[in-house]
């Protein structure tokens, strides 16, 4: 069976077992609501009378639309305005049509057994063991006898002998250098016209 009901100002369409978003309704998740203004109900191609029909319906959660950005403008006037608008919701899943109500699937029926295992889970701990109090540890430290580490022997390593460094290569002796000849004495050969010159004195006068 499906019925038209509006709510909100808005007309939905709706069938046991639906999940509609409609304007927001006072209450928490799990609250049951009954819509009362139905425009039209039938079932399959028949139609059926309307009057003291309900839809009664179960709150899912309490949300929020996306935010709105609401921005005015003259140019001109130096007028800017800047809003932003998240509208609420309300989301609900319809659980019955006047007499008709919503049969659970296998899958819808299995997810709800899951859900108190998954629940119960956290609440079975496991015992922790007994703490013991410091003064309870105390006489047992004294009850035992303290054991004294033995000494371990020092173990030297043996010392590593220094690294030789290579041996240089010997130098390689710089060859000698040869010895240049000795300057001959400039020839006298044609010297004698400067010789006879320089012996001439001048005459006194």
């Amino acid at each position: 069976m499906f019925a038209v009901v509006r709510t909100g100002g808005k007309q939905y369409r709706v069938a046991p077992g639906d999940k509609i978003v409609v304007e927001k309704i006072d209450g928490e998740a799990g609250d049951k609501v009954t819509l009362g203004d139905i425009l039209l109900a039938g079932e399959g191609s028949d139609l059926k009378s309307t009057s003291g029909l309900t839809v009664a319906a179960e709150i899912i959660a309490q949300a929020k639309a996306d935010k709105v950005t609401v921005f005015k403008k003259r140019r001109r006037h130096n007028y800017r305005r800047k809003k932003g608008h998240r509208q609420q919701h309300t989301i609900l899943r319809i659980t019955a049509i006047g007499d008709h109500k919503h049969v659970p699937s296998k899958a819808e029926g299995a997810e709800k057994k899951a859900a108190p295992k998954s629940e119960a889970a956290p609440k079975s701990e496991a015992k922790s063991a007994p703490v013991e109090t410091k003064a309870e540890a105390a006489p047992k430290a004294a009850a035992a006898p303290a054991k004294k580490p033995a000494a371990k022997a020092e173990v030297k390593a043996p010392a590593k002998p220094a690294a030789k460094a290579p041996a240089k290569p010997a130098a390689k002796p710089a060859p000698a250098k040869a010895a240049k000849p000795a300057a001959k004495p400039a020839s006298t050969k044609n010297a004698a016209p400067a010789k006879g010159a320089a012996k001439k004195s001048p005459k006194a006068k």
